[in-house]
């Protein structure tokens, strides 16, 4: 055969080949995707999970199973999403730990910008300073004088090494000049129980879960770590304007998927969440439980993983949090 047949045979091929692949992706998704979430059932990761999962099932027309793999701090678990065949199938959920988790351990088995294509910024939420009711704080101030006249006796609930909650309780004393100690938990679930039981005094919770146990006097919070106040939590006011200035912390939940993804994958996932999140159901619960509902673009969420990986690096570099 010569070399003039030899490339129209590879032409036709080539030709013949595009059509399939476009159908291939076109089909997706032919079965039940898997979305990771690493942290135990009841905490705010967990409840985006659960929100959404039902909505997005009905948009793209498969079943979105939500799958807790829990431990070290999410690390199990995002390592085992990066780890994960990048064909759409295997996503993951996480917040503020899937950085932290980069800055504070000496090694982790995933690269957060290189191993991850960022889906969208799902949600954000603030947290909630509180303390139990044997605890004799009633306001922020209150607190923070506390735990200056008894340095190292107040210890505060965290859902493991650099979660949310270990963030803003470490943010919490490096702007108040205070030492209240972390004892940590394998997730928000098993630390809220902790909280809610009097074992710890003070805690730093996501809205989404806890609210409740304000409203049944099983918690008294002091103040919100977000700039404005919350629809969810009435009459509580800022952290930053009831005694700690320029105090701000809001959690925020991104969805991701391995590196290498299809783009077509990577909109369209974008896309089903996006529609998810408008439901009326999913609104309805998304403002029950103090979430705000964001839907970013895939370049929104690459870019807001670089500014947090810039902004952690500050506070954990000052308190010298490091994790073994």
């Amino acid at each position: 055969m010569g070399q003039a047949a030899i490339r129209v045979l590879l032409y036709a091929l080539i030709a013949a080949a595009i059509p399939a692949a476009v159908a291939q992706t076109g089909k997706y998704p032919e079965r039940a995707i898997r979305l990771i979430s690493p942290f135990p059932p009841g905490g705010t990761v967990d409840v985006n999970a659960r929100i959404l999962a039902p909505g997005v099932s009905k948009s793209i027309g498969q079943q979105v199973v939500v799958d807790n793999r829990s431990g070290a701090s999410g690390i199990i678990g995002t390592a085992e999403a990066a780890r994960a065949k990048p064909d759409g199938y295997t996503i993951i959920l996480n917040t503020t730990p899937m950085v932290t988790n980069t800055l504070m351990y000496a090694k982790v088995p995933y690269n957060l910008l290189k191993d991850f294509e960022p889906i969208t910024i799902l949600s954000t939420t603030p947290s909630f300073l509180s303390v139990h009711p044997s605890v004799p704080a009633r306001t922020v101030r209150e607190l923070l004088s506390l735990a200056k006249s008894r340095p190292g006796a107040l210890n505060y609930a965290a859902a493991g090494v650099g979660t949310n909650p270990h963030i803003a309780g470490e943010l919490f004393n490096l702007l108040g000049k205070v030492n209240i100690q972390a004892v940590q938990f394998k997730g928000g679930g098993p630390a809220l129980v902790a909280a809610i039981s009097g074992e710890v005094g003070v805690a730093f919770s996501g809205v989404a879960g806890a609210v409740g146990f304000v409203q049944t006097g099983r918690l008294r919070a002091l103040g919100v770590t977000s700039l404005k106040p919350v629809a969810a939590l009435p009459g509580v006011p800022t952290i930053a304007a009831s005694g700690l200035p320029g105090y701000e912390f809001v959690a925020w939940f991104v969805l991701a998927a391995p590196k290498g993804t299809p783009r077509e994958i990577i909109l369209a996932l974008n896309d089903h969440f996006r529609k998810s999140m408008a439901f009326p159901d999913t609104v309805r619960r998304f403002e029950a439980e103090g979430l705000d509902v964001v839907g970013s673009t895939p370049e929104q969420a690459a870019a807001t993983m670089e500014s947090e990986l810039k902004k952690w690096a500050v506070v954990i570099r000052e308190r010298r949090m490091k994790a073994d």
